[in-house]
């Protein structure tokens, strides 16, 4: 798969992930933020447990815990809290840091310092979201804006351990998804059962939505993001994010009837701008073989061995649409 069918498919997850807000307050519950969480993350992961069939080996089964703490177990809780306490969309607007939280991570992590030109797009990006979803309100609350913090943190952390780990040999980005969605899953059910108590009663247009969230807005769209992330290098795809408020935008105006002033569409243009600049930065990265970090000094190869483990997919023999390079 040649790089530019790579950020086309990995964009593919930020836009999902955009159409969340008009789902969730057209079709689901009020007031379930977690339970929402848990039933986009826990029945996704063991769905693909059950269709991939592999279990993490090793040291996988820490480092599946740690990437499903920080992408989804702790991700999601904290995005849903401060969307409640803050607001407009400061919490979208605070999101919109994810680029230079990132660049700064590869920075320690990776090796990878960051140009001038990238922090300069990143706080392009930042702005043009700002402008998008940013509206006239009163004070800030403190808790909203640390949970936002936190979760813009959790997420890029998430995301820049994803490439330094990379993938255990024969393991496609399907199974690593089912690991980190079952593993977040699993952290946020206590939270949601004690927070919030039972589940819901669900009629059929709740159960679709939680369906829709459940299949294309998390397991097909996160297995797009680590594929992508696989690919191309951790700022390459994080700068991929802003296009998550940008679409959520754009369906308010187009199925939900809210207005878009010249100010937003101003910042539209610039976080789109932002966007595609952010594919240019750098040379980019190289696929490394599964399970090995990249480096800086040795360029890994296109393709990934052809020995698999023990404990690789048992199906090996069927490819799923997200393994496919």
């Amino acid at each position: 798969m040649n790089r530019s069918a790579t950020v086309l498919l990995t964009a593919l997850a930020p836009v999902s992930w955009g159409t969340t807000y008009a789902v969730t307050t057209e079709f689901l519950p009020p007031d379930r933020p977690l339970f929402t969480g848990l039933a986009r993350a826990l029945p996704a992961g063991l769905l693909l447990l059950a269709v991939t069939r592999v279990l993490p080996r090793g040291a996988w089964w820490w480092k599946a815990a740690v990437l499903g703490a920080l992408n989804i177990g702790a991700f999601f809780p904290l995005l849903f809290l401060s969307a409640y306490r803050l607001p407009g969309g400061m919490a979208a607007a605070v999101g919109s840091a994810g680029p230079l939280c990132v660049a700064g991570l590869s920075a320690v992590l990776l090796g990878q310092r960051p140009t001038a030109r990238t922090l300069l797009t990143g706080v392009v990006a930042a702005a043009g979201v700002s402008l998008v979803v940013l509206k006239a309100a009163g004070a800030l609350d403190p808790l909203g804006v640390l949970a936002a913090l936190a979760a813009t943190a959790s997420m890029s952390a998430g995301t820049v351990l994803t490439q330094r780990w990379g993938r255990p040999d024969g393991v496609g980005p399907l199974a690593l998804t089912a690991w980190q969605l079952t593993a977040g899953g699993l952290l946020i059910a206590p939270l949601a059962l004690l927070a919030e108590g039972t589940p819901p009663a669900l009629d059929a247009r709740a159960a679709g939505g939680y369906l829709y969230l459940a299949l294309a807005n998390t397991a097909l769209a996160y297995c797009l993001w680590f594929h992508g992330i696989g690919r191309l290098t951790a700022t390459h795809v994080t700068f991929l994010g802003p296009l998550s408020p940008l679409t959520a935008a754009a369906v308010g105006w187009a199925a939900l009837g809210q207005a878009l002033t010249p100010l937003q569409l101003t910042g539209m243009a610039l976080a789109f701008g932002a966007t595609v600049a952010g594919q240019s930065l750098g040379r980019p990265a190289r696929s490394t073989p599964a399970g090995t970090a990249p480096t800086l000094s040795t360029p890994a190869p296109e393709t990934r061995p052809p020995v698999r483990r023990r404990g690789a997919r048992l199906d090996a023999g069927r490819p799923h649409p997200c393994d496919a390079d």
